[in-house]
């Protein structure tokens, strides 16, 4: 596995500190994730506890077709990833997507979520249980010794039986010491995932982030550059964690232990 950075309990135990970063933000944003904030004051308020905690922001200035201008990745109803914090206003019966990245110490933590706002639709409600869902499956199959397209079609095949799209042009990744590290990881699998596939050993750490859709899963990028929305206009959500492969399965750097 050319390239795969293999990390040790000491890198962990390290990474789990600016995963404890990242959990206070998602802590932090869902407490003031009502109607009528704007995404700009969430991005303003995960910026202030960023600062507080000495870590750094991962994404403001990440090089792009322009710099990236925010703090978090914040993406509203049919916006899939990488939203820009506006003076757009939170409105009940949204889904608001948090990815959040930092650096702490030299290493990189790095987790989403997607917060529901008052009363959701049930439709949506229950396509952003069944992402949440697929990582959970994602969590409980990694382990040394699996490839990662057997955890992948377990994540595929969970979303798809239940009638989601599976969003293909992006995919989860590996991080340490800097946010996007090989391998690629991607939430399904086909014979092209196949010929790149991985095994998983023990000090191998990964961004798993599924990406469900409530229709189609074609995406397009807004004229912004960055702005990822689904093509029919449908609803998506987005979860993620930082995951590393130990010797037992698998151990979550960002839920905040």
């Amino acid at each position: 596995m050319a390239g795969v950075a293999l990390k040790t309990r000491e890198d962990l135990a390290k990474m789990r500190k600016a995963g404890r970063v990242v959990h206070q933000v998602h802590q932090r944003v869902r407490e003031i994730c009502k109607p009528g904030i704007t995404t700009r004051e969430i991005d303003e308020e995960a910026q202030r506890v960023i600062d507080q905690s000495g870590a750094t922001g991962l994404f403001k200035g990440y090089p792009g077709p322009t710099p990236f201008p925010g703090t978090l990745c914040i993406s509203v109803n049919e916006e899939v990833v990488h939203g820009i914090g506006s003076d757009r206003q939170v409105a009940d019966g949204d889904i608001v997507g948090i990815d959040c990245g930092v650096k702490l110490d030299g290493w990189c933590g790095d987790a989403a979520t997607t917060i529901l706002v008052g009363d959701v639709p049930a439709d949506v409600r229950d396509m952003c249980e069944a992402t949440e869902q697929c990582l959970r499956i994602a969590i409980e199959n990694t382990r040394p010794g699996r490839k990662w397209s057997q955890v992948a079609q377990l994540m595929q095949r969970y979303a798809e039986s239940r009638g989601y799209g599976v969003v293909r042009e992006f995919v989860g990744h590996g991080i340490g010491r800097n946010m996007h590290e090989e391998p690629k990881v991607p939430n399904y699998a086909d014979r092209n995932t196949r010929r790149h596939d991985i095994m998983l050993r023990e000090g191998i750490v990964l961004a798993i982030e599924p990406m469900l859709t409530l229709g189609a899963r074609d995406v397009e990028t807004l004229a912004d550059g960055w702005t990822v929305v689904t093509k029919d206009r449908k609803a998506s959500a987005h979860y993620e964690h930082t995951v590393a492969v130990t010797s037992t399965g698998a151990e979550v750097l960002t839920d905040g232990n």
